[in-house]
């Protein structure tokens, strides 16, 4: 499951304090892709470990589809990396299991990237900032 700070926090509210959002910098990429000036295999080019996670259903697969080869909806991954946690991050598949990362007292970093199971393009969606007290915050149900 692929996390947003609003979502991981259960409300709706302003971004939190250290998130990063790309979507400008994807839809730059997907314009010049468009345009022909980025070929095929330079956008879709997905580390193998990311496309498995998104293809066995590790990540939240989302309504909107590929911009690339549109036969399938992204699905985000989220990677979480910090003191304690593998050189090449931890996949994330719950709010729960972030929550409980969180709890361990280290801030974490998650980034969340959009992956298309299909054609394998990959962009960095978002990162975002986990830490102890605001994970505590986050696993609590929304009013």
């Amino acid at each position: 499951m692929a996390f947003n700070p609003r979502g991981v926090r259960g409300g709706v509210s302003s971004s939190l304090p250290g998130e990063i959002d790309y979507r400008l910098t994807r839809k730059s990429v997907i314009s010049e892709f468009k345009k022909g000036r980025l070929a095929r295999h330079e956008v879709c080019d997905a580390h193998p470990e990311l496309v498995r996670a998104a293809r066995n259903n590790v990540g939240e697969e989302s309504s909107e589809p590929c911009p690339i080869c549109e036969e399938a909806n992204v699905v985000l991954v989220s990677y979480v990396f910090g003191p304690g946690m593998p050189a090449h991050g931890k996949c994330v598949a719950t709010r729960e299991e972030l929550a409980r990362l969180g709890r361990d007292g280290d801030e974490l970093a998650c980034y969340v990237v959009e992956v298309c199971p299909k054609c394998s393009w990959n962009h960095l969606a978002r990162t975002f900032l986990v830490t102890p007290s605001r994970s505590r915050r986050r696993s609590a149900p929304s009013a």
